[in-house]
């Protein structure tokens, strides 16, 4: 059966992907091989594929059928993140647009829409990995919310409160206003925004004089607790005890001296407003301020604000300035850049605000997540991200692990009608703790907050093999700790640096070997790709246009591990390209005609030559691999694959127009080419496998698939062949050269000659000159040749005698020139040979490789000469 003139990925890609699943390729048990692991970073269960998870994925992908291919027993487990705020907010969209409101119901019907929703689309970013051919144990897929997985981590924040690590208390916490939930310190963007200065004038009682105080929230200045001044500065001595009147409110506040006021920022002079910045807090607790918290968890104004009440934070904002302004209290206004957090999930702007929540303490779990990563246990790809992770974990903070919504793992806390509370799974087993302690069981109720999303992911690589619920089971104990970790560097605090703490915590061990870090990825403008900037191209479109296959190229020719990726769909095109090469090398071998005879001599070296160069690319392949250099690999692929063996090797071994090739050099051609279909396997799956059932290749078993073949294996090589053949190579280039410089057609045959010591002499190198370079003949002289263009190859002298072709003027320009050249090239490596430190100094091959350009540069000298004493 004759293949199409191009590839075409909608024939093939659905149909092997069916196949795999089919006949369990991607399935693992435990059994006496390797194991080979990797866990997916669970999408969000709200998520849809984009970029980012792209190259995520391909490169767990890899990895994976690597793996496999290599006789391991590879097991990708995937799975998604319930995220607890993300999914919220789509809910209550979802049930707004039906005219309800979430607090009108209850959590019970709460939670039954939420499992509507995610049963409906919590499973489209997996079927759309599935497009992307990630090989994963589908039957593995795990949920973080799974009634097994979220009874671990129950079990989790009751061993961790038994051990005195988690408390409850008042603190002050990242608020998100529309997302009405608490945020780690991790979940907070920082962004430098514009904002204004103002500053206002505030009167000192009994005075009429007034402090200037600038401020960029006019809005909190009802929550001003006091002025406070530095006891150091010489402007504000005559404040001391005195008293300050909050504009446009009847209420006034003392004036305080602490030094941690800076004199030289602003006036010198700050308003403490406790319940509204985390500094002011402290301040607050270290001076006995009143503490007045002005906003509700929505952002809007409250009762205590006096004014402007029910106005959002935003609105009275605005509003406040015009009041001030009215009654002079604004001194000037000025332009200002600043931090501001914003929430990582809603972008809304985030406020400082005291709530009583549930911690986790982490200085001392912290340490020895920190040794492993120090002492190498666990290694992180590339290195440079030691540095960020040591520094975060050496001044970590206590973790705010509670969330107030409604999607999540409720915290298992129990309250009596005296708000007493205890820790507990069930209600009975609360009833007992109470009686315990001697205190009331009525009215109990459960708390209403959930656990952080990161609280429950960060037991993932042990949870999804039931690690905690049965850690004895076969499952954990052979697939744990598991190899590789393929996430991004913006959750290396997040969520790895958690999964340590507690691998440590509750296996003793890392959870992972390696974690490898991928870059952002970019627009060719260096922007990073976001729906919202209209930069993102549709990764389903991407690879309905330029097919599976051609995108992972695409995506890993550029995407070296911890640095971004400057993505262009160029790439892509290159990638589709690459696998229309493959195609049309195929089709070139299967449509050769055969000849029941022996390889000639110059097809025989050939052979030799590529499978010595296989062996050595196979090396350079498998060194990449071991520094998880991915896109190196890929490029030492396609340049093996593109340059070697369709351009050279193909070239050399192909038959005549209209002859035949022998059997011996076809069966040894079609051995090549089922090796090179099982290297490119893991980068190009679909494609391989296609292939691999030609019936060029005979009939196969059902199970003799591609995905399963025996991957390449480096032996070792002769690197005197690959040398010649490079100089065979480079003969081929100079002529060609010389054709395309003096406009000779390749169809004119042409004469080589070459003077006596040449080692490319041998009776096969004339063939395979002659074959790509078209000469009439190579014959050996004793002089340069009237007429022709010489060149060196390495120490050899060649001469293309062109003839009548030449224009002697212009070549003898040429010449001279290029002597011109390196007689300066000659005088720089000449100096540096002459300089003492640097003969001394330098390494022995460095100075060797100079003398080796000298040597060189007087030949080549010497040789043009010669050649243009003929002319």
């Amino acid at each position: 059966m004759s293949l199409a003139k191009t590839y075409n990925p909608n024939d093939t890609e659905d149909k092997w992907y069916r196949y795999w699943l089919d006949k369990k390729f991607f399935k693992s048990t435990p059994d006496e091989r390797e194991p080979y692991t990797i866990v997916m970073p669970p999408p969000n269960v709200t998520g849809v594929l984009h970029m980012g998870h792209m190259l995520n994925n391909t490169i767990q992908d890899v990895l994976i059928r690597r793996a496999r291919m290599q006789g391991k027993n590879a097991c990708w487990v995937p799975g998604t993140d319930h995220a607890s705020i993300a999914t919220e907010a789509k809910v209550v969209a979802m049930l707004k647009e039906r005219g309800i409101d979430k607090k009108s119901i209850s959590r019970e019907d709460f939670l039954d829409y939420a499992w509507e929703w995610k049963e409906k689309y919590g499973g489209i970013i997996l079927d759309q990995l599935q497009k992307l051919g990630a090989s994963a144990d589908w039957d593995r897929t795990r949920f973080t919310m799974d009634p097994d997985l979220s009874e671990s981590v129950i079990d989790t924040f009751i061993h961790f409160y038994r051990k005195g690590y988690i408390y409850r208390g008042v603190r002050m916490v990242n608020w998100d206003p529309q997302g009405r939930t608490a945020l780690s310190d991790e979940e907070v963007i920082r962004k430098e925004v514009d904002q204004r200065l103002f500053y206002l004038r505030y009167p000192i009682v009994g005075s009429d004089e007034y402090l200037v105080i600038a401020t960029t929230r006019p809005e909190t200045i009802m929550a001003d607790s006091a002025i406070c001044v530095n006891p150091n500065d010489s402007r504000y001595q005559h404040l001391k005890g005195k008293r300050i009147q909050i504009p446009l409110i009847d209420r006034e506040i003392p004036v305080i001296e602490d030094e941690y006021v800076e004199m030289d920022f602003g006036t010198g002079c700050l308003k403490v407003t406790p319940a509204h910045d985390l500094n002011d807090f402290e301040l607050g607790q270290k001076h006995n301020l009143e503490v007045i918290d002005i906003l509700n968890d929505d952002g809007t104004l409250n009762e205590k604000a006096q004014i402007l009440v029910g106005e959002d934070r935003f609105v009275a904002r605005k509003n406040i300035i015009k009041l001030l302004e009215a009654n002079g209290s604004v001194e000037k206004i000025e332009n200002y850049k600043s931090q501001v957090g914003f929430s990582e999930r809603t972008d809304a702007v985030i406020e400082p605000k005291l709530s009583m929540q549930w911690f986790l303490k982490m200085e001392e779990l912290a340490k020895p997540a920190l040794d492993y990563v120090l002492n190498g246990d666990v290694k992180f790809i590339p290195e440079k991200f030691i540095n960020t992770y040591r520094h975060w974990m050496e001044n970590v903070n206590d973790w705010c692990i509670s969330r107030q919504l409604w999607w999540g793992q409720r915290i298992p806390a129990w309250f009596n009608e005296n708000n007493e509370w205890v820790v507990a799974k069930t209600e009975p087993e609360a009833i007992i703790e109470f009686e315990k302690e001697g205190k009331s069981t009525n009215g109990l109720v459960q708390e209403d907050d959930v656990l952080d999303t990161w609280f429950s992911s960060a037991l993932w690589p042990m949870s999804v093999f039931d690690g905690l619920k049965d850690p004895d089971n076969k499952d954990i104990k052979y697939y744990y700790p598991t190899n590789d970790l393929i996430t991004a560097p913006e959750i290396l605090f997040f969520w790895v640096a958690r999964m340590i703490t507690f691998g440590h915590e509750f296996k003793g061990e890392v959870p992972f070997k390696n974690v490898y870090l991928t870059g952002i990825v970019r627009d060719k403008l260096g922007r990073k790709m976001s729906k919202s900037l209209g930069n993102s191209p549709d990764p389903l479109e991407l690879m309905n246009q330029y097919g599976t296959d051609g995108v992972r190229v695409g995506m890993l020719l550029s995407s070296p591990a911890g640095n971004d990726l400057m993505f262009d769909v160029a790439y892509c095109e290159q990638g589709r390209n690459f696998a229309n090469k493959i195609w049309n090398a195929f089709r070139l071998v299967k449509n050769w005609e055969l000849k029941d005879t022996k390889a000639s001599e110059a097809d025989l070296r050939v052979i030799e030559w590529f499978e010595n160069r296989f062996n050595e690319a196979l090396g350079e392949i498998e060194k990449h691999f071991d520094n998880y250099r991915l896109s190196d690999a890929l490029m030492a692929t396609y340049k093996l694959v593109w340059d070697d063996f369709c351009s050279w090797y193909l070239e050399w071994v192909k038959p005549a127009y209209q002859e035949a090739i022998s059997t011996e050099t076809y069966e040894r051609t079609k051995g090549i080419f089922e090796r090179i279909l099982a290297l490119i396997h893991p980068f190009m799956p679909f494609i391989s496998e296609e292939l691999w059932h030609d019936e060029m290749f005979g009939e196969r078993d059902e199970l003799d698939c591609c995905i399963v073949a025996e991957y390449p294996a480096s032996k070792s090589f002769d690197s005197t062949i690959l040398a010649e053949f490079e100089q065979i190579k480079t003969v081929v280039s100079e002529i060609r050269n010389v054709r395309n410089t003096k406009q000779i057609s390749p169809k004119e045959a042409l004469p080589l000659c070459y003077k006596s010591g040449n080692t490319l002499n041998a009776g096969y190198v004339e063939v395979l000159v002659s074959k790509l370079a078209n000469i009439s003949e190579l014959k050996l002289v004793e002089d340069n040749p009237s007429g022709s263009v010489a060149f060196m190859v390495g120490r050899n002298e060649f001469y293309v005698s062109i003839g009548q072709n030449i224009d002697l003027e212009a070549e003898k320009e040429r010449i001279t020139k290029e002597i011109a050249y390196l007689t300066g090239f000659l005088k720089s490596v000449d100096a540096k040979l002459a300089n003492e430190r640097f003969v001394n100094n330098a390494k022995p091959e460095i100075v060797q490789n100079e003398r080796n350009k000298k040597a060189d540069a007087e030949s080549k000298i010497t040789s043009l000469k010669e050649t243009l004493a003929t002319l």
